[in-house]
């Protein structure tokens, strides 16, 4: 039976505050766990005023306290803003908090602007350095969390407390090939962003899995593929729905980070023969449709990765919208008998 896993980024749609879509995330969270989901991660966006999800570690600890057995996680912690050591320390006080319910994922994007960038490392920051330095810092990461520093490192000596038995799950996540090689230098899980770029995804995972080394992390490859969801009683509803993530989409890559609009609101934009042209591409990092389209669909993406688990993005203009899909996923694939209230 196919695994399903969520993303959750906190959108907030035109007229909600901030602090409501932050709610929402948790109500988000409590539904998933209740209806059988496998995890449920969050992201780190910065200066934004359509996503508020912007410290994963923070809104984790609160998660973790409401929900009972899902898995959650992180998708992902920007790891070239901050030290690896800080990173290890604050999972490792999660995993101690909630032993065997804590993923740590990993992402190397900046989450913002270059200008928000600087302000997260400092004025005088190389933004370039800190990616060049990603894979000795994603190494490090993993040597302070299985205590496996090498002796003549900069860092032999050094623990990360609190000194617990358990670990969280180390994931990396990425759109491109080139975290799948990171994973498998250091043995970690890998999820592609397929929600980011549609095209790539599949050769990614399998050459992550040929080029795999065991570790303490994972004796055998792990992946899965995120993707954008939205599943609706019927086509036509679910299409209308769709629209506002169309514009959300589109309006991200000109640069309009605004907030999440209504299906009347993106019916009324002006748009280019390109803007069009753009929405079509698009479509190829989502799945829409009825619960039977929806089900086929994952399926197939689930079948073309190789994988046993998809981790779905759910969209929409309103909170009922993503509940919605949450549930008739749940009752479509049997994770648990569907809830309502």
């Amino acid at each position: 039976m196919l695994k399903l896993s969520i993303l959750d980024q906190s959108p907030v749609s035109a007229g909600v505050s901030h602090r409501e879509a932050v709610q929402q995330t948790v109500q988000l969270a409590q539904l998933a766990d209740r209806l059988g989901y496998t995890r449920f991660w969050v992201s780190e966006h910065h200066n934004s005023q359509g996503l508020a999800g912007s410290s994963p570690e923070v809104l984790l600890s609160t998660l973790a306290a409401r929900t009972s057995r899902i898995r959650l996680g992180s998708g992902g912690v920007l790891l070239p803003h901050y030290s690896a050591y800080k990173v290890a320390e604050n999972f490792r006080m999660l995993e101690a908090l909630y032993p065997g319910r804590i993923d740590l994922g990993i992402g190397r994007a900046p989450g913002g602007t270059p200008h928000t960038a600087k302000a997260l490392r400092g004025a005088e920051a190389n933004l370039f350095e800190g990616l060049e330095r990603f894979p000795a810092q994603v190494s490090d990461l993993v040597g302070f969390l299985t205590d496996t520093i090498e002796p003549g490192h900069v860092f032999e000596g050094i623990r990360a407390t609190p000194l617990v038995e358990s670990m969280p799950q180390v994931w990396l996540l990425g759109s491109t090939g080139q975290s799948g090689v990171y994973a498998s230098q250091v043995g970690a899980a890998f999820c592609f962003a397929h929600f980011i770029n549609g095209a790539g995804g599949q050769q990614a995972v399998r050459s992550y899995r040929s080029s795999f080394q065991p570790s303490a992390l994972n004796v055998v490859p792990q992946a899965t593929v995120c993707i954008y969801v939205l599943c609706a009683e019927t086509t036509a509803e679910a299409e209308e729905q769709a629209t506002s993530i169309d514009l959300r989409i589109l309006q991200m890559e000109k640069g309009e980070f605004t907030g999440v609009k209504s299906p009347k609101e993106a019916a009324s934009y002006v748009y280019s023969d390109w803007d069009q042209t753009r929405i079509r591409d698009n479509r190829s990092r989502m799945i829409i449709g009825n619960p039977s389209q929806v089900r086929d669909g994952l399926r197939r993406i689930a079948d073309s990765y190789g994988v046993d688990e998809v981790m779905v993005v759910t969209g929409g203009y309103r909170a009922e919208t993503r509940r919605q899909t949450l549930e008739l996923l749940a009752e479509m694939f049997r994770l648990r008998p569907r809830l309502t209230g």
